[in-house]
């Protein structure tokens, strides 16, 4: 985790010699920027880790520009993990386009991270895996290549490992907030729920997280 902060303050210290951040990085040569646009066209992935993430903007969070989507798809998900039952009437994806969601980064509009949250199924299309699956999964989360950014795919697979204690909670979290949801409406499709959409969320920074880490060392 220590060596992860390190990776993201390198990846901002070369970026801002330039003037540039890690959400302009995401944002460049892709035209008008619209909300709900994946950002770069196409998600990035990693075909040997099968990691992948995007980049948007719609929630109006205040203080945040938009926000990073992390996935790990099928053939990065470790033997033995399958998907929860599917009860409802939307169709999952099956076969090599399983995917999970792992976590969302909220980025201001310096291109800084400011927050980590999870989100219902719905929201993203994934396949719903249990919060200690999702956990499994997180160490696997690495972008080696240099599309659109190799900075920003650094840095983006340092956060997972560096607030992945944080990380860990938000999953189980969000499985509680589903648990609840379902004893209280036992007939409804909480997955398909359209009024909920976040389901936990935590405002981090780089600089609280690091010094927890080194405290933690000491």
């Amino acid at each position: 985790m220590l060596a992860a902060a390190a990776d993201i303050h390198e990846c901002q210290r070369v970026l801002a010699r330039a003037e540039l951040n890690i959400v302009g990085e995401c944002l460049k040569n892709q035209g008008t920027f619209y909300q709900y646009d994946h950002y770069p066209e196409g998600d990035v992935c990693d075909h040997d880790s099968h990691a992948q993430y995007y980049y948007h903007a719609h929630r109006g969070l205040a203080g945040e520009h938009g926000h990073f989507h992390t996935f790990m798809r099928a053939g990065g998900i470790p033997d033995g993990i399958h998907p929860a039952s599917h009860p409802g009437s939307e169709a999952w994806p099956s076969g090599d386009d399983v995917v999970s969601h792992l976590v969302a980064v909220s980025m201001d509009r310096y291109g800084l991270p400011i927050g980590l949250f999870t989100t219902n199924r719905w929201v993203t299309g994934e396949n719903w895996f249990a919060a200690g699956d999702v956990i499994r999964m997180l160490d696997a989360f690495v972008i080696d290549h240099a599309y659109p950014s190799w900075p920003v795919n650094r840095w983006l697979s340092a956060m997972l490992m560096l607030f992945k204690p944080v990380i860990e909670v938000l999953l189980l979290e969000r499985d509680a907030v589903v648990h609840a949801r379902r004893e209280a409406h036992p007939q409804h499709d909480v997955l398909e729920d359209r009024e909920l959409e976040v389901l936990s969320q935590s405002r981090i920074t780089v600089a609280e997280q690091e010094a927890a880490v080194r405290a933690a060392l000491a």
